[in-house]
């Protein structure tokens, strides 16, 4: 009777441990794993693989947006237009002395 009681105890042991396994994999899997693979992305960046990929994904925003007729709003365009001025002012205060 005793040897019975071990028995189903081991394969209980046996059971409930499994689970646990499947379940820390899950959990792992479900919240950690895309976290994990942004920061291997972050750390990818002298790879010249990932690079590429970047270099392409810019060019096809650049195509994208020359394509539009319009790439800025209106308050981008006047900020970029003061900066502009900005600089030209400099370079001539340069060009003066």
């Amino acid at each position: 009777m005793e040897k019975n009681n071990l028995k189903i105890f081991f394969i209980k042991l046996a059971a409930i441990t499994l689970s646990i396994i499947i379940i820390i994999n899950v959990v792992f899997n479900l919240l950690l794993a895309e976290r994990i693979e942004k920061i291997d992305t972050l750390l990818s960046l002298d790879k010249s693989k990932f690079r590429n990929d970047l270099k392409n994904k810019v060019r096809n925003e650049i195509k994208n947006g020359l394509e539009k007729e319009n790439i800025l709003n209106k308050e981008d365009k006047i900020l970029l237009y003061k900066l502009y001025k900005k600089i030209q002012k400099e370079f001539a205060d340069i060009e003066n002395k």
